[in-house]
């Protein structure tokens, strides 16, 4: 068996053909997240701030701490069980947003970090598609609760 030699990084990356200004409100403002990604929130992400996300057709949720925002550059939060995930939104011509989402800090056995860097690897690149389709094309995908159907809490709706 090997032994890791360092910690897994994940990064996804998408080109999103809308203006950055768009593309950064779309992860700060949960009126429009929960769209894509997670269905509750405590509200909008801002520097300094204590956020609850929750996937409530899970069960779950989540704590997070927004170390630094950056009106349509970057975003920097710190998960409760001490991972980072970083948000790069790079504006190119014609109105569009190259994201970069890079996620960091993984702990516990060298297997334990590998299935969680692949899911989170999963995870984001999901994000970024549903993100794609609900912003370029009004589209709600629903990936995320139809990536695990038998995971759904009863009653959810």
């Amino acid at each position: 068996m090997e032994t890791l030699t360092q910690i897994p990084v994940v990064t996804a990356e998408m080109l999103i053909r809308r203006p950055v200004e768009e593309v950064f409100e779309a992860f700060i403002d949960p009126a429009i997240t929960t769209k894509f990604w997670f269905t509750k929130s405590s509200g909008r992400l801002e520097e300094g701030k204590r956020i609850r996300w929750d996937w409530e057709m899970y069960g779950v949720g989540d704590d997070l701490n927004v170390k630094k925002l950056d009106p349509n550059k970057e975003i920097r939060i710190v998960w409760s069980d001490g991972t980072e995930t970083e948000w790069v939104f790079t504006s190119r011509k014609d109105n569009e947003t190259f994201v970069s989402i890079t996620n960091t800090g993984f702990s516990g056995s060298g297997d334990e970090m590998v299935a969680r860097a692949i899911d989170s690897m999963g995870g984001y690149t999901m994000v970024l598609c549903g993100l794609k389709a609900l912003l370029e094309h009004k589209v709600v995908l629903n990936l995320v609760s139809d990536k695990a159907p038998d995971a759904i809490v009863d009653g959810f709706i």
